[in-house]
């Protein structure tokens, strides 16, 4: 096995480098490539060799993470339309690469709507603006090549992306001295991309791979189109203007076995090995001639140059995709680990909690509308309108004059807030005690509360501790039926753990806090507890246990509630309040309703 490792890793960096050359052949009609492996020498090699064999002078452009619309799609040229006195429109990189091809930077991070945005472009192959006052379409045709740096099987590229391009390459176990020479020329490139229109393709080809799709569960439609296209560029690139069923063959391992999401059916083995290989074939009617020699030829000439069928064909492209698939493909998928899910967007909520992009106004300053900044025109105006007299004076006027003559140094942007989403971590004291006095109204106002977070779009999560642990019940999540279902299965009795609570709230807490929310514990207790941090027994240690946590969340500026559920007042609970730098609520005999009125009183409103 080791001595077969070295082999299947250059494999694996053949074809990709296969799959460069066909993307530099057609990179519109394949749509381009999903490249996942970290930045360095092996990644940058392909990179090359997909410049090198594209045609000179084919426009490259580079997307960063994070891209706003105004560099992506276009949008109003504010200096050329303050210049020219009409309105023009600014070509963002995907037009400016029209004709090339667009390098996604990190990927795996990627907004649902700019995958959106990116989708409609590949589809259409234009690009149409429709804001600011401008409605214009223009014809973009490109490819993409997303550069997937994701550590985690779940970090990909959004499905919209990754569903209109037509290799997967993945060389993240490829060395940088097992990346040779693909032996491919710039002019064959260029020869193949001159015949790709001459290139035909049969019936039973089309079928075979539509077949051999479906027989590995591929759901998308578009897979067995890009297999096609990828067929003809193999064939062109080989000279010929048939393609050949190893083309078809080739096709399927470079453009579908990356998408397959099951095995090929037995029955597929089935055919040819039992039926057709073992058992010879039945006599024929008819004696054979005397004359062997003759017999022999016209019965092997006709089996050479029959075409095979289209499931023929289906279980020989099928044959050769079981070289390709990973064993334990059906465990992987099994575990969720299929690498074809739609991709977890990390960073974005601190991406649009950006300032100058999103929340509440807060002024303007001088800059120009770039990165999601938006010209606050009044300001603009209002800084230029001094300097009015001097400019007249001194530039010629005419016809075409604006009547306003504004400078690049006169831009003003909106400064704005930004608004901070928050997540309500209620952290619920399960215990024997407390579910003899308030667990039940607790869970009424808890619900109520969380109904409210859902209406703000605020996320909540639920701790729950008794007996001697703290577990966290609900991850912070915006679903109202999810944290109905955790608060309905919430069990009470055992001993009371309130400093192992109060831990478990800040854990959570910190979690949130590193994804840029910002975290409020809400601790409904009976202000009980005879359970210390070690999980051994005494009311002494698990008082002190309980203040030194709550002193731990004031040290972390955590925005807490403190909500004393007990029958009457308990000592301890206004203590802990007071140690946590929290708000205390008393509240006895009130309902699940005033419960939860007094508790989103008592939280101060939300960052910004």
């Amino acid at each position: 096995m080791n001595a077969e490792a070295p082999r299947s890793i250059s494999d694996t960096w053949r074809a990709a480098t296969r799959a460069a050359a066909l993307v530099a052949i057609d990179p519109v009609g394949l749509g381009g490539a999903s490249l996942r492996a970290g930045p360095g020498p092996v990644r940058e090699r392909w990179l090359a060799l997909l410049r090198h064999l594209l045609p000179e002078g084919t426009p490259i452009r580079r997307a960063p993470a994070g891209i706003d619309d105004d560099r992506l799609l276009g949008g109003l040229d504010l200096v050329a339309t303050l210049a020219a006195g009409r309105p023009i429109v600014g070509r963002g990189i995907l037009a400016e690469a029209d004709g090339g091809i667009v390098v996604l930077a990190m990927a795996e991070r990627l907004p649902g709507a700019v995958a959106g945005r990116l989708a409609s472009v590949l589809d259409g192959r234009a690009v149409r603006l429709e804001r600011e006052g401008l409605a214009a379409t223009l014809e973009t045709h490109l490819g993409i090549v997303a550069l997937d740096e994701g550590r985690e099987d779940d970090e990909r590229p959004p499905e919209a992306v990754l569903d209109r391009l037509a290799f997967l390459i993945d060389l993240g176990d490829v060395s940088f001295r097992e990346t040779g020479d693909p032996g491919l020329t710039p002019e064959a490139v260029a020869a193949a991309r001159a015949r790709l229109a001459g290139t035909s393709v049969s019936d039973a080809q089309l079928a075979a791979l539509c077949g051999a799709a479906a027989s590995v569960a591929i759901p998308s439609l578009r897979a067995p189109l890009l297999a096609l296209r990828a067929a003809r560029a193999l064939a062109a690139l080989d000279a010929r203007a048939d393609v050949s069923d190893e083309d078809v063959a080739e096709a399927f391992r470079l453009v579908l076995a990356p998408r397959a999401r099951a095995f090929p059916p037995a029955e597929a083995d089935v055919d040819e090995g039992e039926d057709g290989a073992d058992e010879p074939p039945p006599p024929p009617d008819d004696p054979p001639p005397e004359n062997d020699e003759p017999a022999d030829e016209t019965s092997e000439e006709p089996a050479q140059e029959r075409p095979l069928t289209a499931d023929e064909l289906q279980n020989l492209v099928l044959e050769a995709a079981k070289a390709v698939l990973p064993e334990d493909l059906l465990a992987q998928l099994r575990s969720g680990l299929s690498g074809l899910k739609t991709s977890r967007v990390r960073g974005e909520t601190t991406a649009r909690a950006k300032a100058g992009v999103t929340g509440r106004p807060a002024g303007s300053r001088p800059g120009e509308p770039k990165r999601g900044a938006r010209l606050d025109l009044v300001s603009t105006l209002r800084a230029a309108a001094p300097w009015q007299p001097l400019r007249k004076r001194s530039e010629p006027t005419g016809p075409g004059t604006p009547r306003v003559a504004v400078r690049r140094e006169d831009f003003r942007v909106g400064v704005r807030k930004p608004t901070i989403r928050r997540t309500t971590i209620f952290a619920v004291d399960a215990s024997g005690s407390s579910a003899l006095n308030r667990l039940a109204e607790a869970k009424g106002a808890v619900e109520l509360l969380l109904a409210q977070c859902y209406v703000r779009r605020d996320r909540v999560a639920l701790v729950a501790f008794r007996d001697r642990a703290a577990e966290l019940v609900l991850e912070p999540t915006r679903s109202l039926a999810r944290a109905k279902r955790a608060l309905a299965g919430l069990a009470g009795g055992g001993a009371t753990p309130l400093a192992r609570g109060i831990d478990a709230a800040l854990a959570c807490a910190d979690a949130v806090r590193r994804k840029g929310e910002d975290p409020a514990i809400v601790l409904l207790t009976d202000g009980k507890t005879n359970i210390g941090r070690a999980g051994t027994p005494g009311r002494e240690a698990a008082r002190e246990d309980a203040l030194a946590a709550a002193r731990e969340a004031r040290a972390r500026g955590v925005v807490g509630l403190v909500v004393d559920i007990s029958r009457a007042g308990q000592p301890l609970a206004q203590e802990i309040a007071a140690a946590m730098g929290a708000r205390y609520l008393a509240l006895p005999y009130a309902d699940a309703e005033r419960l939860s009125q007094a508790v989103s009183a008592a939280l101060p409103p939300q960052g910004g």
